[in-house]
């Protein structure tokens, strides 16, 4: 079409000594009152013209190289103009969602959507239905959502979805069918994690002894499947998995919970996220006993912190950025029309020590 448009207005100019330039072109030209006036703007605006279509055929090459989902077709630039999509997380305060924030504005910007981010203060399920029940009065065509407790946000999601909202699963699903997820395979790393811990022990000479488990709640389908995995590591061995205590993601109240932990003489300790494996790590170093092994999940500051003062072994390091960008090309290729099939993409994990380049 731009071809077409810039060889109508040459066309026009050679024949009526009048020559107007389309919003597209990056200049208008008009034509002098001579002949031989003319016949040089219009040798002049030919060369701009030649020097613009190749600018656009770079930048259209640009474009399409820009982003590459691993659902459906290429997502290209421009492709969500007009399009709202919005991420509600279990909550803001854990760095996990802010990097994967940072992974949605990437991708938006280049998609060209309206974006947000909303989550509530803290892990709640109330709150986090009025943040889809806000979505939803805001227009959005897209919901890219964690769920905090899959049972509890699923009637809000459907209603969303009834409404002809899209909706996309990052790191932690509901249970209403959705466009696409993008997760960790949490079961699988959590496993990992055990397995980590457990060689570590028997390096150490310990072959049994009692590991305490730090958790979010026992709704949350990502920390839950973690768990599952990391339990089922030591199944066949002489350690004995103590009852899963519940700090709520909170690194003060799971430091609490790891210190009792201590008390009772545990020789390792897990957390299943962000704030589980800080309170852990913090007890740990509280009680001045590295001998205990901590692991853990998800990266931050801290984390790592601990993990280089010899305070935690390790943590499974997720990547929410790949979650978020991700998830907001599928939101716009579903907006778009494009059937998705409701596949799950296994965003990766990998294991960060004190030896890891971070």
């Amino acid at each position: 079409m731009r071809k077409k448009a810039i060889s109508m207005i040459l066309a026009a100019a050679l024949g009526s000594a009048l020559l107007a330039g389309c919003s597209s072109a990056p200049k208008e030209t008009t034509a002098a009152a001579t002949t031989a006036e003319t016949t040089a703007e219009e040798k002049k605006e030919e060369s701009k013209a030649e020097e613009t279509k190749a600018e656009e055929k770079k930048e259209e090459a640009a474009g399409n190289d820009m982003l590459s989902g691993e659902t459906g077709d290429i997502a290209k630039a421009g492709d969500g103009k007009g399009q709202k999509v919005v991420l509600i997380t279990i909550d803001s305060m854990d760095q996990h969602w802010v990097n994967m924030d940072k992974g949605c504005k990437k991708a938006a910007e280049e998609l060209g959507c309206d974006y947000k981010w909303i989550a509530p203060d803290v892990k709640d399920d109330a709150k986090q239905i009025e943040c889809v029940n806000n979505a939803v009065a805001g227009g959005y065509d897209a919901i890219m959502v964690a769920a905090n407790g899959p049972d509890a946000i699923s009637s809000a999601l459907q209603e969303a979805k009834d409404q002809g909202i899209k909706i996309v699963y990052v790191d932690s699903p509901a249970n209403v069918e959705a466009e696409a997820t993008f997760s960790t395979d949490n079961k699988a790393a959590g496993t990992t994690a055990g397995e980590e811990m457990k060689k570590a022990l028997e390096d150490a000479g310990i072959t049994s002894g009692k590991i305490g488990i730090i958790n979010v709640n026992a709704a949350t389908d990502s920390c839950v499947n973690r768990e599952e995995g990391f339990r089922a590591a030591f199944d066949g061995t002489d350690f004995e998995i103590m009852e899963t205590q519940y700090g709520e993601g909170d690194a003060a109240k799971s430091q609490s919970i790891a210190e009792n932990y201590i008390t009772q003489g545990v020789v390792g300790i897990f957390g299943c996220n962000e704030g589980s494996t800080t309170g852990a790590g913090n007890a740990i170093k509280a009680a001045g006993n590295a001998d205990i092994i901590g692991v853990g999940f998800d990266k931050s500051d801290a984390i790592l912190n601990l993990i280089d003062d010899g305070y935690l072994l390790c943590t499974m390091a997720q990547n929410p950025d790949v979650m978020g960008s991700e998830g907001v090309k599928a939101a716009v290729k579903a907006i778009n029309g494009e059937e998705l099939g409701g596949e799950v993409t296994d965003t990766g994990v990998s294991v960060i020590t004190k030896d890891s380049d971070k």
